[in-house]
């Protein structure tokens, strides 16, 4: 499971890379079972927007779905992405076990060169990850107009299509 902001964001910048199977945009990290949206969206729950991205590693490796996720958002916000601010939107990794870590540890080192400061990215167990809404599930897809959309996904979708062209589906 990746955090980085908001998780229509991550999602829209996934689903164009060959080899990239689902995304499933969700909620992980906090208290409370089974959250909904605006639930989360106050920031109470302990919950980040996250998004799981079941991937073939035979046709795009995991460093790159890793390093395409340290593109994407700026891992030195802490608790934000831009405009949007609270831990809901926090840059964190959750592993699924100790190979797992170690692989989002070196990702997480290799994202120091990207940046101009060392990112804040932490490192969090794998809880509960609980599936957003379905109006929230490939949400770019659905409203490519929307405002939002517009103006913060556009620009991380096009960051992630200049650095990974070779991996355009």
């Amino acid at each position: 499971m990746l955090a980085g902001g908001c998780f229509w964001c991550l999602d829209a910048a996934y689903r164009p890379l060959r080899g990239v199977q689902s995304v499933v945009s969700g909620y992980t990290g906090g208290s409370t079972s089974d959250p909904t949206y605006e639930q989360v969206c106050t920031g109470r729950t302990g919950h980040a927007e996250a998004v799981a991205v079941t991937f073939d590693p035979d046709v795009i490796p995991a460093d790159v779905i890793l390093d395409a996720f340290f593109t994407m958002h700026d891992p030195r916000q802490l608790n934000r992405q831009g405009n949007d601010v609270g831990t809901q939107y926090r840059s964190a990794m959750f592993p699924a076990d100790d190979a797992q870590r170690q692989t989002f540890e070196t990702a997480r080192a290799r994202a120091a060169t990207l940046w101009d400061g060392e990112p804040v990215t932490t490192m969090e167990a794998l809880g509960a990850f609980y599936p957003a809404e379905d109006e929230h599930q490939d949400f770019f897809a659905k409203n490519p107009t929307q405002g939002y959309c517009l103006a913060v996904a556009v620009p991380k979708v096009n960051k992630v299509r200049a650095h990974f062209a070779q991996y355009l589906a």
